[in-house]
């Protein structure tokens, strides 16, 4: 039964996310927690490792979940589950690509998708910010630790090389390098 769930579980998150991965992150959360399959903390955890590895991060993390809660199988299923909605839109698209492209209605919807996304990338952010640094519940004392300081010079140093139009790779390399050292240096929870 859990190979169902899963994949019926990552077909909806797929068919239901617009904008890639960082979209899907509200969507896998609370589909995720809702099922008990893992916890906050674990999935900030399992959405750090699927963007640092190589590879679309929707199939990352689903294949990730899904090796956790049914193994090989599982994530089979859940990967299967998040690329075919996807790849059947892509298949739909490709064959009725001319009457779609000049379609005014279909200019209108994506123009529309377009807020959401940033939206649900936003929406993103802040709950992964919220799981890290308050651990789901608010308080002032985050401000006083050398966890956040840390992690916002990092965050600074990965907008100042991403406008210096540094490579993904290299900027994802600094930080992941200036994470351990001050993790090591500050006696940081790794």
């Amino acid at each position: 039964m859990i190979y169902l769930t899963l994949f019926l579980t990552f077909f909806k998150i797929g068919i239901c996310t617009f904008g890639g991965g960082y979209a899907m992150i509200p969507l896998i959360e609370s589909e995720v927690l809702a099922h008990g399959w893992m916890s906050a903390e674990q999935l900030i955890d399992f959405i750090a490792v699927s963007e640092s590895t190589p590879g679309p991060f929707a199939v990352n993390i689903s294949t990730y979940i899904g090796s956790i809660c049914g193994g090989i199988p599982g994530a089979l299923c859940a990967t299967l589950g998040v690329i075919l909605p996807s790849f059947l839109i892509i298949l739909i698209v490709a064959k009725f690509l001319k009457k779609f492209k000049e379609s005014l209605a279909v200019k209108g919807v994506m123009s529309g998708l377009k807020p959401a996304v940033v939206a649900l990338i936003g929406a993103a952010i802040l709950s992964v910010a919220n799981t890290v640094f308050f651990a789901g519940t608010p308080n002032l004392s985050v401000f006083t630790t050398a966890a956040f300081y840390v992690s916002l010079a990092l965050f600074a140093l990965s907008v100042f090389a991403a406008f210096k139009k540094l490579h993904p790779i290299l900027i994802i390399a600094l930080c992941a390098v200036g994470g351990i050292g001050a993790g090591y240096a500050l006696d940081l929870p790794l």
